[in-house]
């Protein structure tokens, strides 16, 4: 029986690489996914397939499309297609380096590697979360046990399709001298929760993170599972946000929101951070170890 790739559920890991490419080779892209499938266990490494990667086979998955350019007023949201992520996780990042190496062998020459990401946890909050490099807790706000599940994977939907999940993933790049020009109570009140003991304030503005994306204010309510790590490139640093949902209706609530297309106040995180790209995927569910792709016909 199919269960969700065990990594979208786990905390974070101590390391962590994105690895994200373009299908070049349509010709060669069921072995390589065959190949794939038999190395991302869903736990060490968890595959997102993008939507043009599907429609290169034919196939189609319920739900799984582009994320559209969900700009506001005054706050820039790019959706820019991806073909497939793989998001490695571990404690050694030689490992990680390494295991690599490995997969771009397996995805060739379907597959060209466009872009390699660094991840890391960062510290540790008063509710147990890893940090962004803000230095504020990240993921407080996330559903739980059974509560998680619900929120981040497909049920009722058939073989195949069951225990998978769809993926929004951004890479958003911090600007740390304007975040730093805020002072603390500019800070606090940008995110909604104070630094010192990550409480949320009663006076934040509606202009608050927090304000701007409470799940259970949206109607429906719009609970994501979300996993986001920090990630560093040479003078460049951010977060690279990933949320996973049963669907991206959810995902898309809370962005339109914070981009000000509901009501015109845009999220106070566009004072110090953007996101540069931003794609959808599907996560299929594994089975016996391996990717279950006998959704898309392999």
């Amino acid at each position: 029986m199919s269960s969700a790739q065990a990594g979208i559920l786990q905390p974070v890991p101590g390391q962590a690489r994105y690895l994200l490419y373009s299908l070049v080779q349509p010709q060669a892209l069921r072995p390589a996914l065959s190949r794939l499938a038999g190395v991302a266990d869903g736990e060490r490494v968890v595959a997102m397939l993008g939507a043009s990667t599907v429609q290169a086979l034919g196939a189609t998955v319920p739900g799984l499309r582009e994320m559209p350019d969900l700009s506001g007023p005054d706050a820039d949201v790019p959706g820019t297609p991806t073909a497939l992520c793989l998001w490695l996780r571990g404690e050694d990042r030689g490992d990680l380096v390494r295991l690599t190496h490995i997969l771009e062998k397996f995805l060739a020459p379907a597959f060209r590697s466009d872009r390699v990401l660094e991840a890391f946890r960062h510290g540790r909050g008063p509710n147990g979360h890893g940090r962004d490099l803000t230095g504020y807790e990240d993921g407080t706000e996330n559903p739980q046990g059974s509560e998680a599940e619900s929120a981040a994977l497909v049920r009722g939907a058939g073989p195949g399709l069951d225990g998978g999940s769809m993926a929004a993933v951004q890479q958003w790049v911090h600007d740390f001298d304007a975040f730093e020009r805020m002072g603390q109570p500019g800070q606090d009140h940008a995110i909604g929760r104070r630094h010192s003991d990550n409480e949320e304030l009663e006076d934040a503005p509606d202009s608050a993170h927090v304000k701007r994306t409470a799940q259970e204010s949206f109607e429906p309510e719009a609970f994501v599972l979300r996993r986001s790590m920090p990630w560093a490139l040479a003078h460049q640093a951010g977060l690279m946000f990933v949320a996973f949902g049963h669907s991206f209706d959810a995902f898309e609530a809370q962005m339109r929101r914070m981009a000000g297309r509901d009501d015109g106040i845009v999220d106070a995180l566009f004072q110090f951070t953007k996101p540069v790209n931003g794609a959808y995927f599907w996560c299929p569910p594994v089975v016996d170890g391996r990717l279950d792709l006998r959704a898309i016909g392999l």
